[in-house]
């Protein structure tokens, strides 16, 4: 799929994987609306290319008002949902069972903002022209290896991407019709923000579990894969692994 002259939505586009993805989009000529919450723009650095909107991929209403800033004469064809929390409980515990509204928001962030994202997105996608294959779009969302190999305190995060990973290829055969094609990226440890900031002795820790090469992911190399799947015309609802055959264990 051909994106000149073309806009693409990031959520998460603040930091990490949203921000490597956004500034590898706007640097290929893309324009680039990168949605977030408000308190994670308030600092952030304006950035060539990209348009920093203020919203909860939640709300439908934030939602749908942030596509409608897509300019028309560079039409939606990209959306890279990177939104999502990743909080860590035990079912039991020394602070007592598992809270029912960590759960509830978690699976609200990263399942149902994904969703909505996914289905807002796809009806101003259906409304563009198709290029000559067909092709109107390409709906990328992030899942995890937690979805296969959930560890011990993930049940919440863990249930969230596996929902995601289900969620993809029923979403592609639905969309197939209007030529939009939707694929999940599931990463291993990547080095974003949050992870590096634990120190170097935890880094390297995990940076040795990973087989080949034994190191952590780059969010430039999410980045590199979203670009990937958007030139592959013919990968469609697929979960692609990005962890260097890591198979996380129990804790």
């Amino acid at each position: 799929m051909d994106l000149t002259h073309s806009s693409a939505v990031v959520t998460g586009a603040a930091s990490g994987l949203g921000a490597a993805t956004a500034h590898a989009l706007a640097a290929r000529g893309v324009r680039v609306l990168g949605l977030d919450l408000p308190a994670q723009l308030e600092d952030i650095a304006p950035a060539p290319g990209v348009e920093y909107v203020a919203a909860d991929v939640t709300d439908e209403a934030l939602v749908a008002a942030a596509l409608e800033r897509v300019p028309t004469e560079a039409p939606l064809r990209l959306v890279v949902n990177c939104a999502g929390i990743a909080p860590a409980r035990r079912l039991l515990s020394s602070k007592g069972v598992h809270d029912l509204a960590t759960f509830r928001r978690t699976i609200e962030v990263n399942l149902v903002g994904t969703f909505n994202v996914l289905r807002l997105a796809a009806e101003v996608i259906a409304r563009t022209e198709p290029d000559a294959d067909g092709q109107r779009g390409l709906i990328v969302n992030t899942a995890s290896v937690a979805a296969y190999e959930g560890q011990i305190g993930q049940t919440a995060y863990a249930a969230s991407k596996g929902a995601i990973v289900g969620l993809t290829l029923p979403a592609a055969r639905d969309l197939a019709r209007h030529g939009i094609r939707v694929n999940t990226i599931a990463p291993g440890i990547v080095a974003t923000p949050l992870l590096t900031a634990l120190g170097p002795q935890v880094v390297d820790s995990l940076a040795a579990s990973v087989p080949f090469p034994p190191r952590l992911a780059r969010p430039d190399e999410y980045a590199q894969l979203v670009l990937m799947l958007a030139e592959h015309d013919y990968l469609n609802g697929e979960t692609i692994r990005m962890d260097g055959a890591l198979r996380m264990a129990p804790q």
